[in-house]
């Protein structure tokens, strides 16, 4: 059974040691908003005023640590952005707030930064080219790369959109 073209992830949940830090991760950094708060152990963030995009709990992870490196589990939360401008101004505030990049690239279908939230969850931010630019082979399959991405020009383009 092939899903419909329609099928979207919907959202992420994730575990964290401290409620208070991931919300300033995710609200203060990366702009969500809290919709909805359960005491101390779990809240709801999302952007332009869904439900919730992002579940933040700590039912069974307070105060834990994060896997150790070649274990199984989650590699990176992908936040889609609609356009570059707008990648580049997330990409500037995260910078802004002192984290560090652990990648960027152009995939050529995409242009995405890499980064880890306070509990070592990987995060990408990204956005999508037009399909129709999308690089294919010869055959007309997808021909994804790898190249390096201008994170100075891309932020200087998200402040230039917003001055």
């Amino acid at each position: 059974m092939t899903p419909p073209p329609t099928m979207r992830i919907g959202h992420v949940h994730l575990k964290v040691a401290d409620l208070d830090r991931a919300i300033a991760f995710y609200g203060g950094v990366l702009g969500f908003e809290v919709t909805q708060r359960y005491g101390s152990g779990a809240a709801f963030l999302s952007a332009g005023g869904y439900h919730h995009h992002i579940g933040l709990n700590t039912w069974e992870s307070a105060g834990a640590t994060p896997p150790p490196p070649g274990h199984t589990g989650l590699y990176h939360t992908a936040i889609l952005y609609p356009d570059r401008a707008s990648l580049g101004r997330a990409v500037g505030r995260v910078l802004d707030a002192g984290l560090t990049l652990t990648g960027a690239a152009d995939h050529g279908v995409s242009e995405a930064v890499y980064l880890d939230d306070p509990d070592g969850n990987g995060v990408e931010l990204y956005r999508d080219r037009p399909e129709a630019a999308w690089p294919r082979g010869a055959d007309g399959r997808l021909a994804m790369v790898n190249r390096p991405l201008d994170v100075a020009g891309l932020v200087a383009e998200g402040r230039a959109a917003t001055a």
